[in-house]
């Protein structure tokens, strides 16, 4: 099975966990990076106020169609309750492109369901969901979810 794990990591949590995934299951691997930086406090600010409004924001160039895959792993960290709008421009810019989907999402604590709806109402209903905080992936204490995610 084909497989591409898309996410967007603004403090890398995102990004280790995108990388556990796609060893995992050897997986293309695409970073989503947006053009508007939300690096910094700033940037965190920037990025609260854009997920409220759902701001659909410009992308540096793709390198992978999610349509030449089985299945797609979407990850983001949550963002004011919703999925980080970097990733929400991603399956805008690809809509229609998804049929198997999993989602990934990273928070300090909470904010999860808000944002698997979210993309679920983007995409579609996800095979399955993966949630973990900032503290279960930077300890990596999600070896055991992680394998029973991407079976």
């Amino acid at each position: 099975m084909k497989s591409l794990v898309a996410y967007y990591s603004r403090t890398n949590t995102t990004k280790k966990l995108a990388e556990s995934i796609a060893n995992s299951v050897n997986a293309d691997i695409e970073e989503v990076k947006p053009k508007v930086n939300y690096q910094g406090k700033i940037g965190f600010a920037r990025g609260g106020k854009d997920a409220l409004q759902a701001k659909i924001v410009d992308l540096e160039d793709l390198k992978y169609d999610p349509a030449d895959y089985d299945v797609v792993y979407l990850g983001a960290p949550v963002w004011a309750g919703k999925a980080a709008n970097p990733l929400i421009s991603y399956i805008k810019q690809n809509e229609g492109k998804f049929s198997n989907v999993k989602f990934f999402i990273t928070a300090g604590g909470e904010g999860f369901d808000g944002a698997l709806k979210q993309l679920e109402e983007a995409t579609t209903k996800p095979q399955k969901t993966l949630s973990l905080t900032t503290k279960e992936v930077k300890k990596d204490l999600f070896e055991d979810k992680l394998n029973s995610f991407v079976e």
